[in-house]
């Protein structure tokens, strides 16, 4: 298993939106492309409060590729990004995202 760490920061004022832009447009097109979430967090304290962390599982960088792939160019994900960006504008300054491999004795295999 393979786990894609995703770090959004948004811009000032803009989290509130990215919340709602994800949970309401996207969540249900990674669950029509088969992209599985770890989970999701705000930072609460921290350097930077504007930043929400999140993770994917994967079984292979293939099944990433393919999945990701598919789902930025479905035409549901490219009207929706569209319609974000007209109701919010910009919610994102920067995004970041690595790829984690588990330890041996890690709790998530």
């Amino acid at each position: 298993m393979i786990y894609e760490l995703r770090v959004y920061t948004t811009f000032p004022g803009q989290m509130q939106n990215l919340l709602t832009k994800l949970e309401t447009s996207m969540l249900p097109l990674w669950k029509k492309h088969g992209i599985q979430q770890v989970g999701f967090w705000t930072t609460h304290i921290g350097p930077d409060a504007n930043e929400l962390t999140y993770m994917l599982a994967w079984e292979s960088l293939a099944e990433r590729e393919q999945k990701w792939n598919t789902y930025q160019s479905d035409p549901e994900f490219i009207k929706a990004k569209e319609n974000a960006v007209e109701q919010y504008g910009q919610t994102n300054a920067k995004i970041a995202n690595s790829f984690l491999v588990p330890t041996r004795f890690s709790a998530l295999q």
